[in-house]
């Protein structure tokens, strides 16, 4: 059949000018665009995960403020707006910024100043410090333009959120920025408008705490599909994209849904709220013609792993966690917990609300992120990950044959060829490192299930069978056996509508591997 023309896909493009004149596709968030720039908030501020849409969403900002009005053709704002002002726009993108020491970090913001000085035709007045030249150059704009001036900072916290966990290079990153933005509340009678993205709420970068009229969106419901992709939005401005990718894939449109929504939905920033798709792992989908770990593989943020390991957070403790709104939509140097960072970095997203106790249910998005997790956190239990692959697409097969036995000889194998990580001499090691590999195979899975009579150490739910797993430590599998048998856990699950199959291993301390078990 003859396929439509397609637009091409804007795979790492973040500027709103290039996607439109190149005819790449766009979804149009123009509409979010014209409400924010049409209220009595001068500064707003939006948090997001890395890679979701902040930078072009800045940048079609910039692109607006600027009166562009022929990128605009065709899209919800041109419906909406009249009047197409031109203000001098102040643009700093702070996510180059990372990884440097104080005096880079301040010759970078020089650099930063110096490029819109460029832009707008403004003499740089001398100025050793970066809060003087950014006062100037807004007072010079304003003065030779006329008109206030727009400032768009993007990934505002990027040059401190990589050392976040450090004591000794956070305090004078910290005070390098907080000079930077102190300027824009006493510049205030000359701004337009000022926005900033990032991924977190530092109280201590001057802006949340000297200006106390900022908006923060980033959990208001009407700007919940701000950043992201909707499902409506897909089906509507991307139809004719669905049925090409389903093509390639040699399956039906609805079939190509339901995986695309497995791999890369279910983020909400607010709730009730929209389905969200991650947009970047989305367009390098449809892009390359392939389910891949796109927006994982592009980069687990060192930080991340260095406060889980902090935290002493173990794999199933990520997800499932009730939280009120102040535990973890909070500045994460002042957290107390990893639920702050999970949830802003985008490891966690909110999957429910009860209202009455306000109380937020926060899980793993997807099954992008939960591979993609479960994969980083192997290397904790088993150093060398490059044979897990073979041992998971092998163990999955045997399981989606029904043979949990075979499946626990490879394992066996496995473990046993592999080197050993310190701190192995406890069942709850083991126990993680079952709940990784069913993990990673993609199928459901839990661990300290409570029963009426006790806590089954692991339940896994294949698409045929229900396995309950009792985990112990240099005993016998026929004692895992019999704890299952007495406490009857069983019973706890004689509803759930497949057949139940009785597991009980034991693990060898001294080999670290699976030493008998028991499968009835």
């Amino acid at each position: 059949m003859n396929q439509p023309a397609l637009k091409k896909y804007p795979v790492g493009i973040q500027t709103f000018s290039k996607i439109r004149e190149g005819d790449y596709l766009y979804i149009d968030k123009t509409e979010y665009v014209y409400r924010m720039t049409h209220t009595n908030s001068v500064y707003m501020f939006l948090s997001r995960p890395r890679r979701f849409g902040k930078s072009l969403l800045t940048s079609t900002l910039h692109a607006y403020f600027e009166g562009r009005k022929e990128l605009f053709e065709g899209l919800a704002i041109e419906k909406l707006e009249t009047e197409w002002t031109q203000y001098p726009v102040l643009h700093f993108d702070m996510s180059l910024g990372k990884h440097m020491d104080k005096d880079a970090l301040t010759r970078y913001l020089h650099n930063s100043l110096q490029n819109n000085e460029i832009r707008l035709g403004i003499a740089a007045r001398e100025a050793q410090d970066t809060n003087i030249r950014l006062t100037n150059l807004i007072m010079d704009a304003y003065a030779k333009y006329g008109r206030q001036v727009v400032v768009l900072i993007d990934e505002y916290d990027a040059p401190v959120l990589d050392v976040v966990h450090e004591d000794r290079d956070l305090p004078a990153l910290r005070n390098v920025m907080r000079n930077f933005y102190s300027p824009l509340k006493a510049c205030d009678p000359y701004l337009r408008y000022v926005f900033l993205t990032g991924i977190t709420k530092f109280s201590q970068l001057s802006i949340f705490s000297e200006l106390n009229n900022i908006q923060n969106i980033s959990m208001t419901k009407e700007y919940a599909a701000i950043c992201g992709i909707t499902e409506d939005e897909m089906r509507t401005q991307m139809d004719a994209d669905l049925e090409v990718f389903a093509d390639k894939l040699d399956t039906t449109k609805e079939n190509l849904l339901d995986k695309l929504k497995s791999y890369y939905d279910g983020y909400h920033f607010t709730w009730p709220s929209p389905d969200i798709y991650n947009p970047y792992s989305l367009m390098n989908a449809f892009s390359e013609g392939e389910l891949n770990s796109y927006w994982f593989g592009s980069g687990t943020p060192t930080y991340l792993i260095e406060m889980l390991r902090k935290y002493q957070v173990t794999p199933q403790q990520i997800g499932g966690r009730k939280v009120r709104q102040e535990n973890f939509d909070v500045p994460i140097e002042r957290m107390t917990n990893v639920t702050p960072l999970l949830y802003q970095s985008g490891y966690l997203t909110i999957k429910d609300y009860a209202a009455f106790a306000q109380l937020y249910t926060l899980d793993i998005p997807n099954r992008e992120v939960r591979l993609g997790l479960m994969s980083n956190l192997m290397q904790n239990y088993v150093p060398d990950t490059e044979p897990v692959g073979t041992l998971l697409g092998l163990m999955a097969e045997q399981l989606h044959n029904d043979n949990m036995d075979e499946a626990l000889h490879l394992l066996q194998t496995f473990l046993s060829t592999v080197p050993y990580t310190d701190n192995t001499d406890y069942e709850g090691h083991y126990q993680q490192v079952l709940y990784i590999i069913f993990s990673l195979m993609g199928y459901y899975v839990d661990v300290e299930v409570h029963t009426a009579t006790g806590r089954v150490d692991v339940v896994m739910r294949t698409a045929h069978t229900l396995y309950i797993i009792e985990v112990k430590l240099n005993k016998s599998a026929a004692e895992a056996m019999q704890q299952i048998d007495l406490k009857h856990y069983d019973e706890r699950f004689a509803l759930c509508g497949l057949p139940v199959v009785k597991v009980g291993v034991n693990f060898d301390g001294e080999k670290h591997t699976l030493r008998d078990w028991v499968i009835r």
